[in-house]
């Protein structure tokens, strides 16, 4: 197959850290070729740069072995050069249609001109299997469906060399599948592709080559089929991963949260996004909530956290209502939080990486007298969460948190949450874009919380980590409980009939199903 793009030499450097070193690949027209390499390995810098997002300090890109300069996303795009971003590039006050055709809208005298950019869009959406409502602000959308708009931006402007930054880091397994699907469809139809992932087994599944990074170098490239997923976890790490978790039998204690009766309103008039919903969790269980995205996971979270009102029910942590408490108070009584979409409501972005370590604690004794910042004990103490949780930044504490990877970003959250030893954990897809050596890592401390009389409710959409890491397993399907079993009680196969609707637990029968059974 003849090279198409060619990056030679790329080297790229930020205060106080190479993200690239003479790092050199080549895509080949018609493959999929995968980027590898843990958080902060120079993945997306070298991606950005071929995107023009950012400058190379030293090497070159040929497309069809001609020198090209890319200055900017538009010299990418007239170079047929498209990216699905891993932080998405979305205006969150602008539909879904407005995001799409931005930059490349068709006007008539002067005016937006929509009807045939709609047309397109809706059958680029049903041709690829990513179903979209055109007129839904992305402000209003779930993370999955804001996913689905980057793809259709990139697909609507008929690129041929396809970036994919961490696709799939928040798609439901179901989703997944059709991904994959659409990537195989797009080389049939000529295109290439330029995959970036932490996930090996979908390296196997669909892709040619695969290029290794680790901490900003070249470890090497290896073609997939002949290298096996430990060959390819121990280039990207530098160390054999252990692909099994190590869980000891849980040892429940007394009932950390008692939900009782809950139902919490969606944004939008009709059904409840949560209805009715009664579970507990105990010290010593991780209890995982598993679904397909948007089926009232997020505004459950909300409402336990805060976040969300909620409109009826109780919610009681260590036999203590909260319903009615503040997020502040929710934390000092023992609730941490690793939310779903850390931008949002994990970190401040223009804030260092020190003052988001303490955004919880900084009004504690420890951080601060009689009003005053203690900035050396903060510097300190993020220093030592750094070591402590091998948190990427090439200027410790002071590191911009924006300028992050996104892996590291979200072992900031963590490190900051776990810290707190917590009596209830609720970590909300805690994994999503981590490197397997940090998944590991992620995993042993979630036992480690659980073995400590912690007790955690895991939100997931990773069946792989749902059946793995939880003692118990709560389905959730629109707005209710729909079956509460054991991992080892259950299937893949029977997981996925509870998840899409087609099958409910004993004791959780429809309200009309048991009228009838009376």
């Amino acid at each position: 197959m003849e090279t198409i793009i060619e990056m030679r030499g790329i080297t790229k450097s930020f205060p106080g850290i190479i993200a690239n070193n003479n790092v050199s690949i080549e895509l080949k027209r018609g493959e999929i070729h995968a980027l590898l390499g843990e958080n902060g390995a120079g993945k997306s810098t070298l991606m950005s740069i071929l995107f023009g997002l950012y400058g190379p300090d030293e090497g070159t890109i040929l497309k069809n072995g001609e020198i090209v300069k890319i200055t900017g996303p538009n010299d990418a795009t007239r170079l047929q050069i498209g990216m699905v971003h891993q932080h998405f590039k979305l205006v969150h006050n602008f539909t879904v249609l407005e995001n799409i055709v931005l930059g490349v809208e068709s006007t008539r005298r002067g005016f937006l001109h929509t009807e045939e950019a709609r047309k397109r869009v809706v059958e680029l959406s049903e041709k690829y299997g990513l179903a979209i409502n055109p007129d839904a602000l992305i402000s209003d959308i779930t993370v999955g469906m804001q996913q689905r708009v980057e793809i259709l931006k990139m697909l609507y402007r008929e690129n041929e060399i396809l970036i994919f930054d961490e696709p799939t880091a928040v798609l439901t397994p179901q989703e997944i599948d059709d991904l994959m699907d659409v990537m195989k469809g797009l080389i049939a139809e000529g295109k290439s592709i330029l995959f970036i992932t932490h996930k090996l087994e979908e390296i196997k599944r669909v892709a040619d080559r695969c290029t290794v990074l680790r901490k900003g170098n070249l470890v090497g490239t290896v073609d997939v089929a002949s290298t096996d997923v430990e060959e390819l976890s121990e280039m990207m790490v530098g160390r054999k991963i252990s692909l099994i978790i190590e869980k000891p039998e849980a040892k429940t204690g007394e009932t950390v949260l008692d939900v009782k009766e809950l139902t919490v309103k969606g944004k939008t008039q009709g059904k409840p996004a949560v209805n009715n919903v009664s579970f507990e969790v105990k010290a010593g269980e991780i209890v995982c909530i598993a679904g397909i995205d948007g089926n009232g996971q997020s505004e459950l979270v909300y409402a336990l956290t805060g976040l969300y009102p909620a409109n009826e029910g109780s919610i009681k942590l260590e036999g203590k209502e909260i319903i009615r408490a503040h997020i502040r108070n929710r934390s000092k009584d023992g609730l941490a939080h690793i939310p779903e979409d850390r931008h949002k409501h994990g970190l401040i972005l223009d804030y260092n990486l020190a003052y988001n370590l303490v955004l919880q604690s900084y009004y504690t004794p420890q951080f601060q007298k009689r009003g005053f910042l203690n900035f050396n004990e903060i510097y300190q103490y993020a220093q030592e969460l750094i070591g402590k949780f091998d948190i990427r930044s090439g200027q410790g504490g002071k590191t911009p948190t924006r300028s992050m990877s996104g892996g590291n970003q979200q072992k900031a959250i963590i490190a900051r949450e776990i810290d707190r030893n917590p009596k209830l954990l609720v970590a909300v897809q805690p994994t999503r874009g981590l490197d397997v050596g940090a998944i590991e890592y992620i995993h042993s401390q979630l036992i480690h919380e659980r073995s400590v009389g912690a007790g955690i409710l895991l939100v997931s959409l990773e069946l792989d980590e749902v059946m793995n890491v939880s003692d118990r397993i709560l389905v959730m399907y629109e707005g209710e409980i729909v079956a509460n079993v054991k991992p080892g009680d259950v299937t893949f196969q029977e997981l996925g009939l509870y998840m899409s609707g087609s099958k409910r637990g004993e004791g959780y029968e429809k309200q009309e199903e048991r009228r009838e059974a009376v």
